[in-house]
């Protein structure tokens, strides 16, 4: 494991990625690489056709087009907040599934949003020009304000279809500005009951072998009407290849390979352990309420599906940081780097001394890390009530700004989506609400101390309990008045007499200030600083390297393959036989009747689940899973237990990406569940 977490470490740094590795942009793709090592060649027309199939879904997930009638195919996880949203206890849909049989039962997701990525230009040079000569919060005020401006200006005229965004690149070494078709109207198609999506529950997440059927489908609607998509991905269900190459075409969320190592000490030793430990605990809550009955249940496993997934991955990536091994090899790396600046002249002068910058921003981070952490960057604690609260009063003294001073969360160009996920209807459960705004209350009074000024502005004088208690009348469950404050703007804000309302109010300002002294101290210098850092490495490197992911269109590539681990051969594939022999009737193994029944119609030797050496982090799930030809033959929803190392390294030995074939799915739709008319929409028969 040693030497495996070096070589892959060496690679995430070195100017060439020999493995397969790289979560590449579309626009820096190394189709030479590919070809020599795959024989596969990626030309512009490959590229164009798959980038105009990737779906970036609001939330956190990818998803594919695959029909021209704007089927959209992602995993059943990415839309179980919307299944959730569509239940009611008459009808569990997470339980029992979804299946729309007319186009017309369809139902609308609430706060959901899809975007396909049309065109991407550099902005780097506008930027930079922007943030000349300026530092500390000065240097993250120019920054987001000529993003917003950007976002704004290039978007004119077509906001209620399109979206422009500024992706920050290389640490802010480039700037590119990528335009999205956004769809607002996105529905739920059909969606498989939770004993199939799920199989083997916790205990088998992020491990291989897997049998879950963790798939569904959306559709693209715009003015009601389905959107037709001539450019999407061809469905091919024929069994996958052992050793064929792949590709996946999806948003990874987010990593950290270029960090330097004074940062991965301050993960390590300080915002990974506090996440850890209030993280199991309110999981523990949350798996009691889960238990108090059928309703609770049917609430509780929903919030506890998401918890429970972050966790693992949480400890995994501190599993990494904990290997000595990380961080010396870091060290190295940065002295690497600084060897070659000091030996440059002219690249000494411009470059300077950005590593003891972010060390001294550290110091800073650390100081000030748990009254940012309750007072701003988690305050409310999972709460909608309080999520709903804090977005109507920031957004009303924001939109009274002008655009490029506000908050970079309320720019105009991405007002739209905070409009629909604010006023969506979505259901609140006053039971949990209470044991998360209780969880965040209490959690704050201990970690903070009864005595700290943030306790004393928070709770005033009440207990946790109580205060809760009260916050939990407020009124905007009602989507109805939610709309009447967001349209009355300040005035309404101030008028309202709302518990929650007034509460969020009472220490926004406070909220405010921790997070300017966060910009002015923290994130200003260490983003001002890695953007040399970024110019030091693209002299040193150039732009062979591929950028840290930010939850924007990337392609990665590989090839279907199994491992090695400890003497024992993991193989790539399972099957409906695997499943069937590892179901034994008992939750997390249990199936659906309907799978009981179904046993017999099914050809048992059909590929289930597949393994890949695909570069992948979390938002990548429900990306798709392509062969050399374009075709879709998969749909990526995990990593192997070795992957969870991957926000920074990537080991080509033993990372592994899990997939669900298509054959599978095809045979499923079909023989289960009846969606003989999916199949036909799915391959043009």
């Amino acid at each position: 494991m040693r030497k495996s977490l070096l070589a892959g470490l060496f690679l995430c740094i070195s100017a060439t990625a020999f493995a397969d590795e790289g979560m590449w942009t579309f626009d820096n793709f190394p189709a030479p690489v590919v070809q020599q090592k795959y024989g596969v060649a990626v030309d512009q027309k490959w590229l164009d056709h798959v980038r105009a199939s990737a779906v970036r879904l609001a939330g956190g997930c990818s998803a594919s087009v695959v029909s021209p009638d704007g089927l959209v195919l992602t995993n059943h996880h990415c839309v179980s907040g919307c299944v959730q949203a569509l239940s009611t206890p008459q009808n569990d849909y997470i339980k029992a599934g979804f299946s729309a049989a007319r186009r017309g039962d369809e139902k609308q997701c609430p706060g959901t949003q899809a975007e396909i990525l049309e065109t991407i230009g550099d902005v780097t040079g506008t930027i930079n020009e922007a943030t000349a000569a300026r530092a500390g919060q000065d240097f993250t005020r120019a920054r987001d304000a000529a993003i917003a401006n950007l976002e704004k200006q290039s978007c004119s005229g077509k906001e209620r279809t399109h979206r422009c965004q500024i992706v920050t690149l290389y640490d802010g070494g480039q700037y590119k500005l990528h335009t999205y078709r956004r769809y607002a109207d996105v529905r739920l198609v059909f969606a498989p009951e939770f004993a199939a999506a799920f199989f083997g529950g916790d205990p088998d997440n992020f491990n291989f072998p897997r049998y879950d059927l963790d798939f569904s489908f959306l559709r693209l609607y715009d003015n009601g009407t389905v959107v037709k998509t001539p450019e999407h991905l061809t469905w091919n269900a024929a069994a996958p290849k052992d050793g064929e190459p792949v590709f996946v075409a999806g948003n990874p969320g987010g990593t950290d390979r270029q960090m330097i190592a004074d940062e991965l000490v301050t993960l390590r030793d300080v915002v990974n352990p506090l996440s850890l430990v209030l993280n199991s605990e309110l999981r523990g809550r949350i798996t009691r309420y889960a238990q108090e009955g059928t309703e609770q249940a049917r609430i509780g496993n929903s919030a506890l599906f998401g918890l429970e997934n972050g966790l693992k991955s949480l400890r995994g990536q501190q599993d990494a940081l904990l290997q000595p091994s990380l961080i010396e090899t870091k060290r190295k790396a940065d002295a690497e780097l600084k060897a070659k600046v000091a030996a440059d002249a002219n690249l000494r002068t411009t470059i300077g001394d950005p590593w003891a910058d972010i060390a001294k921003a550290q110091i800073e981070r650390v100081a000030m890390y748990k009254p940012y952490y309750f007072i701003e960057a988690r305050d409310g604690y999972g709460s909608r009530l309080y999520g709903y609260a804090k977005t109507l009063v920031r957004a009303a003294e924001e939109r009274g700004m002008p655009n490029g001073e506000r908050l970079r969360e309320y720019g105009d160009a991405r007002l739209p989506l905070v409009q629909r996920q604010l006023l969506d209807r979505q259901p609140v459960y006053p039971d949990l609400e209470q044991l998360r705004l209780e969880f965040w209350l209490t959690k704050l009074r201990e970690e903070l101390t009864a005595d700290a000024p943030e306790t004393a502005l928070v709770l005033g004088k009440d207990s946790p309990e109580t205060l809760a208690r009260a916050l939990i009348q407020s009124k905007l469950a009602d989507p109805d008045l939610r709309r009447r404050l967001w349209d009355g703007g300040m005035q309404a804000i101030a008028a309202s007499d709302d518990p929650m309302i007034r509460f969020v109010r009472k220490f926004d300002a406070a909220g405010r200030a921790l997070r300017k002294t966060y910009e002015e101290r923290v994130s200003g210098p260490s983003a001002a600083a890695y953007e040399r850092i970024a110019k030091a490495r693209f002299a040193a490197y150039g732009t062979s390297v591929y950028p840290d992911a930010t939850f924007s269109l990337r392609l990665t590539y590989g090839k279907i393959t199994g491992w090695n681990y400890r003497g024992r051969a993991v193989p790539s594939f399972t099957n409906f036989a695997g499943l069937y022999e590892r179901a034994t009737g008992q939750f997390p193994y249990a199936l659906d009747q309907r799978w009981i029944d179904g046993k017999g119609k099914l050809d048992l030797a059909t590929v289930y689940n597949m393994s890949s050496d695909n570069d992948i982090i979390g938002g990548n799930s429900g990306s798709p899973l392509i062969n050399a030809k374009g075709d879709m033959i998969g749909a990526v929803f995990d990593g192997n237990i070795h992957s969870l190392g991957g926000d920074f390294f990537f080991d080509a030995v033993l990372n592994r990406t899990v997939s669900v074939s298509t054959a599978a799915m095809t045979e499923a739709l079909i023989k289960i569940y009846g969606r003989n008319d999916l199949v036909a929409e799915l391959t043009g028969r």
